[in-house]
């Protein structure tokens, strides 16, 4: 049996965190534009890992090739159809920040789904938009800034993206409402 063939159930479960989670960026996004403007940039890169759980939580969650950029382009898509400031820019996000989410997990072949795992996605994810934020919105800032915001952006994500979404699988496999997963079926062992 293909372990890495998309069943119906993890389809609709990918689907559904992305769509809770695109409704967490649309709030999370007035946030950031509002109250959080006053933690001065780039300082504000602290609170960026929110945005990536997706990219991470997917791939813990289901365990199949593609979650990481199914999931985050769910929450981007749906985000952006509640009126993310940033318009379309949003699902070009989710599409990058999925794919360097799960780069860890693929670096692995798929097979290792533990918190080393989690955090170098996080990581991952995290040096992905810091890259697109330092591209497309703080170009004109010096050098040192954007090395500063990178890294606060990648740690950030380290510990909110990947250390959040590891806690919250393991969250959910302990109530049994992910033991028709893999991650839920694990709960026994952990």
């Amino acid at each position: 049996m293909n372990t890495n063939r998309w069943r119906t159930v993890d389809i609709v479960v990918t689907a559904v965190l992305g769509a809770a989670f695109g409704v967490v960026f649309w709030a999370w996004s007035a946030l950031w534009e509002g109250p959080a403007n006053a933690l001065p940039l780039p300082a504000r890169g602290i609170l960026y890992g929110v945005w990536l759980i997706p990219a991470l939580l997917g791939p813990l969650v289901v365990r199949k090739p593609g979650a990481g950029v199914f999931c985050e382009l769910v929450a981007a898509t749906v985000a952006t159809f509640f009126g993310s400031p940033w318009g379309l820019t949003t699902v070009l996000y989710g599409v990058l920040q999925g794919m360097a989410g799960e780069a860890a997990f693929a670096a692995t072949g798929y097979r290792v789904w533990r918190l080393p795992t989690a955090l170098a996605g996080g990581a991952l994810a995290g040096a992905a938009a810091a890259l697109l934020d330092v591209t497309l919105y703080y170009a004109d800032t010096s050098a040192g800034w954007q090395a500063v915001y990178a890294a606060l952006l990648v740690v950030s994500s380290a510990l909110l993206a990947g250390l959040g979404s590891w806690a919250l699988t393991r969250s959910l496999a302990q109530t049994g409402v992910l033991d028709p997963f893999p991650s839920g079926r694990e709960r026994a062992a952990v």
